[in-house]
């Protein structure tokens, strides 16, 4: 009977998560599925045990536990499960000025975007470098090439998975392992997100994907040997543009998208209380 080979994706249980496993199984490719508990993953995990010809395994575990990721290791090594892709994309987005969130916040969203990648890719290299040719996707961000006002933390995570993801590529590369990073716009990841992304202008909203699609051009990228994933035509052209246009123009665009950004994410705070919007009652003033 032939080895099975498995990917592993952590954060699956929603958002591109969700699509990764959904695209991967659609692939034929056994599955380690990884999320927060109560996040929804035994719902998925039995729709894909029913529609697909695969195995799949679920650990629900919070990666910024101080052992989560040493836990994990345990519990695939006790089911000698062999991988041949690993797929990082756990991670917590923001997008508030320093002094509005919680130092607590910040730490949290360090250890899941920065440490959880790093040491889950640490742990199960050799694990991949038995069963060669193997991949390791890390999900970064468009945030990482770019300095945006109230995504200081958020872009910075996603710098290092950019820098850790090119350096590690060449260190690897020779044993057989292929390491890409995707870096996305914005996605439609859930239903405030969706929400939020139909408010924005409508060159910003020529950016936004769905998590499918975003997904399905990652998987064929990756087992394709790419390095850099810029996903969307929209997206590489914002990656041109960047090159092209001087400093002061991609300040004042980036400037305004933030702050339409912001007048949003503060409008849909508002209603969420109960109360009209901003503009409603200055209307009615």
């Amino acid at each position: 009977m032939p080895e099975k080979f498995f990917t592993l994706i952590t954060g699956a249980s929603e958002g591109l998560g969700k699509s990764f496993a959904l695209d991967c199984a659609r692939r034929n490719m056994h599955l380690i599925l990884v999320a927060l508990p109560d996040s929804g993953l035994d719902r998925l995990v039995d729709f894909i045990r029913r529609n697909f010809p695969v195995s799949v395994i679920a650990f629900e575990k919070d990666l910024t536990g101080p052992l989560s990721c040493h836990e994990l290791l345990m519990e695939i090594q006790r089911q000698k499960l062999s991988l041949r892709v690993l797929i990082n994309n756990a991670g917590i987005g923001s997008t508030l000025p320093l002094s509005e969130e919680s130092v607590e916040f910040y730490e949290r969203q360090i250890r899941l975007n920065v440490l959880a990648t790093t040491i889950i890719t640490r742990l199960f290299l050799t694990n991949l470098e038995q069963h060669t040719p193997s991949y390791i996707l890390n999900v970064g961000s468009m945030a990482s090439f770019f300095f945006l006002q109230q995504k200081q933390v958020y872009g910075a995570t996603k710098s290092y998975i950019y820098f850790f993801s090119k350096s590690l590529r060449k260190e690897v590369r020779r044993g057989g392992i292929h390491v890409a990073v995707l870096c996305p716009g914005g996605i439609n990841t859930n239903v405030p997100v969706t929400l939020l992304n139909r408010k924005l202008g409508w060159f910003s909203k020529l950016s936004v994907m769905e998590p499918e699609r975003v997904a399905a051009i990652a998987m064929d990228r990756l087992l394709r040997g790419d390095a850099v994933i810029v996903p969307g035509m929209v997206n590489n052209f914002f990656m041109l543009l960047d090159k092209l246009l001087p400093g002061f123009v991609k300040k004042r665009v980036t400037d305004y998208g933030i702050r339409r950004l912001k007048r949003e994410e503060h409008h849909t705070r508002w209603m969420q209380r109960g109360f009209p919007s901003p503009s409603v009652m200055t209307k009615m003033a």
